[in-house]
């Protein structure tokens, strides 16, 4: 490795990798590993999907470039007429970018500019604790994940937090399962009340907690309770599905779980799938009117980007075989992992939805007490598993702040019945390496 590379593992020599394909990727010296992450979670295609970079391919020998004041553009009247009805947006309107932040850093933009546009200084995002939106000072100011947040904080403190749908370690104990949805829609409503209605401009959650909390799926009534707080008082909600859209769940969005129509969606990772930095922020034909009337302060050098609409549109493509295929196969990783690892005393939660699965490791079953942070569990485990061959996404910091370990699974959808058990087996063998049996 390049000495002249920053890495992002600063003293580890990593692996070079020469080629995917699938759910499979290979190294240098020929090893093969099982893409049990899809990296960041962002893989959904699988690796090696030629059609996708042959439109990218196409686009680019074409015009590789415009800005988007200059130009539209075929590929992105495309793409944009071809995703709009799979989206749980009314009349939805589409803001291209280059990733999960910068779509983050849009929609809030966006909900303070929609109410700037009807004369309503509202200024103030509600998020939850414990979440992450991404890493830029906006996106890392409405997270609740206090580990990211440290090193920053005197450049944050503008957002309020409310609490998370974590069914594992809930809040509400005195009335779970029954009754904590209605918990969390009274304490977001107080927290509106205590800073003023006129004041707040939006609540932003993901519709399934993707990696800072591991996979954690709300109760059925949570999300239609929340609807109920925020247009009481004319919050705007705002969807993050960068993790969860394109299919991971099951369904196209995890919104549709719910039948959760946000004002507001942010979308990236299985958009391009990797391919190419692709992000979408969604917005309501109304909002898009209003703002478009008063005006809109934002842009990015590659939004609007027509080889990222030319990617985006032919992993749609591929998409469209395989997200009917997405519950039975999650099933299957669930039941896995449960019959792999459910009766491993470390292994407090397996939890999730679709291709979106965590296991939540625990120093105490039964108190559901967490390693401490110097152990540094999950780390442990993940190179373990690496040895094992599987690649795996981690989380810390879930239970207070700083102590907790997940371990995340997001596998391309192309992953097979036989994969889904191997990669279950090869992290219960990566958790008995490091925790014993």
């Amino acid at each position: 490795m390049s000495k002249h590379v920053f890495s992002r593992s600063p003293g580890h020599r990593l692996p070079l990798v020469v080629r995917g394909t699938g759910a499979e990727l290979f190294d240098e010296d020929g090893r093969s590993y099982l893409d049990g992450s899809g990296g960041a979670v962002v893989n959904s295609i699988g690796h090696g999907v030629t059609e996708v970079v042959d439109a990218i391919a196409a686009q680019a020998a074409a015009v590789a470039y415009v800005h988007g004041t200059a130009f539209g553009s075929e590929a992105l009247d495309a793409y944009a007429d071809e995703l709009a009805p799979l989206l749980p947006v009314d009349d939805p309107r589409i803001y291209p970018v280059s990733g999960g932040s910068e779509a983050v850093e849009t929609a809030i933009k966006l909900a303070r500019a929609y109410h700037l546009g009807r004369g309503q200084n509202r200024s103030v995002i509600i998020a939850r604790q414990g979440s992450y939106h991404g890493n830029t000072r906006g996106a890392l100011d409405v997270s609740g994940r206090a580990g990211l947040r440290a090193p920053y904080l005197p450049w944050l403190g503008h957002a309020f937090h409310t609490t998370p749908p974590y069914e594992y370690r809930c809040p509400f104990p005195d009335v779970h399962p029954g009754g904590c949805a209605v918990r969390h829609a009274e304490h977001l409503d107080r927290v509106i009340t205590q800073i003023g209605p006129d004041q707040v401009a939006a609540f932003i959650a993901e519709p399934v907690s993707g990696a800072a909390l591991g996979a954690c799926v709300p109760p059925a009534e949570y999300w239609p309770a929340i609807a109920e707080v925020c247009r009481a008082h004319g919050v705007l909600l705002i969807a993050d599905e960068v993790m969860t859209g394109f299919g991971r769940t099951g369904r196209w969005f995890a919104c549709e779980h719910w039948g959760l129509r946000p004002d507001i969606l942010v979308a990236a990772k299985g958009a391009a799938s990797g391919y190419w930095p692709l992000g979408l922020t969604v917005c309501s034909g109304e909002i898009h009117d209003t703002v478009a009337e008063s005006g809109f302060t934002h842009g990015f050098t590659y939004s609007h980007h027509p080889v990222g609409a030319a990617a985006g549109r032919a992993v749609l493509g591929v998409l469209r075989d395989l997200v009917p295929t997405v519950a039975d196969r999650g099933r299957d990783l669930g039941l896995a992992l449960h019959r792999e690892l459910s009766t491993h005393w470390a292994v407090g939660d397996i939890r999730g939805i679709g291709l979106l699965r965590a296991v939540e490791l625990v120093r105490d079953r039964d108190t559901r007490q967490p390693f401490p942070r110097h152990d540094r569990i999950a780390e442990q485990i993940i190179a373990a598993a690496k040895t094992e061959g599987l690649l795996l996404y981690h989380a810390t910091g879930n239970t207070n702040g700083h102590d907790g370990d997940l371990l995340l699974f997001g596998p391309p959808l192309v992953v097979t019945p036989e994969q889904v058990r191997d990669m279950a087996h090869r992290c219960a063998t990566a958790i008995h390496d490091v925790l014993g049996p």
